[in-house]
């Protein structure tokens, strides 16, 4: 008697029941709508983090003098808005000569990072010579050096040449940035190569495939060299502090510092100040955002 084996049945598994509801996020993706929730708690909680400070000093400078800025529990928006603390701020200081000495030393750190770096990175990218990889070494070495380990060189170097107490001597020391000089070799790097070597062909010399084919491809990758360079003369409080001691060559972020002694109580001329040195760096960063979100993909670290 033979005994017939039945084939057993593919066993088929139905599918799990979704763990609550799910909802469509940004992209398209179905996601728990806790973990689309707790995605943006943590996003307005950074936003707090990083915006709450500059509107609290913004709320701060708009309050009048007889409104009380330590009240219990805070009030964040000014119950009577006043533009009266940025008039006492250039009374007390001459904050206006100050912020037009800030302004050279950006705008010239800027013209020089923007110059330097674009140079230095395109030899370094494209360039053929004997020490290239070398010389990428130095510019990443140059990076991991704390500004404080060398000041006293830049000092000594800065008083050898005579320029202590010039703006030439606080800008000199920035001109070119190591970061930036990186930053401009990965963006030239990621350009494709064959489009100059046709204009090779054609004849085209090196300054020629630099200004008219490789520096127009990267106009995002300067405009993030620029907005770091004028960012970091604008904000730089130690350099100037050591090089400068006549008070009419004084950058904005030194003169400021005068508004914590003479009014240590009034918390409004601080935050009014503080305005007006961060102004600049919206309005900048404003004009030059498209380029800078374009930039950042060019610039990337290219392994």
């Amino acid at each position: 008697m033979s005994v017939i084996e039945k084939a057993p049945r593919p066993v088929t598994e139905t599918p799990a029941a979704p763990r609550g509801p799910r909802i469509a996020d940004e992209h398209g993706r179905r996601v728990r709508i806790w973990e689309l929730a707790l995605r943006y708690v943590l996003l307005l909680a950074v936003l707090a983090l990083t915006i709450g400070p500059f509107l609290w000093q913004l709320s701060t400078s708009l309050k009048g003098p007889t409104e009380d800025i330590y009240s219990s529990p805070p009030r964040f928006l000014p119950g009577d808005p006043t533009l009266h603390n940025y008039e006492r701020v250039a009374d007390t200081i001459p904050v206006w000569d100050y912020a037009l000495n800030s302004l050279k030393v950006a705008v010239a750190n800027v013209v020089t990072n923007c110059v330097g770096a674009a140079l230095a990175g395109y030899a370094l990218a494209r360039l053929r010579y004997r020490g290239r990889r070398v010389a990428t070494l130095v510019f990443i070495l140059a990076m991991l050096v704390p500004v404080e380990g060398i000041i006293i060189a830049q000092f000594t170097t800065m008083r050898e040449l005579g320029l202590n107490n010039t703006l030439i001597g606080v800008v000199l020391p920035g001109c070119i940035s190591a970061l930036n000089v990186l930053l401009m070799r990965n963006a030239f790097l990621n350009l494709p190569y064959e489009i100059e070597e046709a204009a090779f062909v054609d004849g085209a010399n090196v300054w020629q495939r630099f200004l008219r084919i490789a520096l127009p491809s990267v106009k995002g990758t300067l405009a993030v060299v620029a907005i770091f360079a004028f960012m970091g003369a604008w904000d730089d409080f130690l350099w100037p502090l050591i090089v400068l001691s006549d008070p009419s060559k004084f950058t904005l972020t030194i003169g400021l510092n005068y508004l914590h002694g003479t009014f240590a109580n009034d918390e409004r001329l601080v935050a009014a100040g503080t305005i007006i040195a961060v102004a600049p760096l919206i309005a900048l960063f404003a004009c030059l955002q498209r380029y800078f979100f374009r930039g950042v993909g060019e610039g990337a670290v290219k392994g």
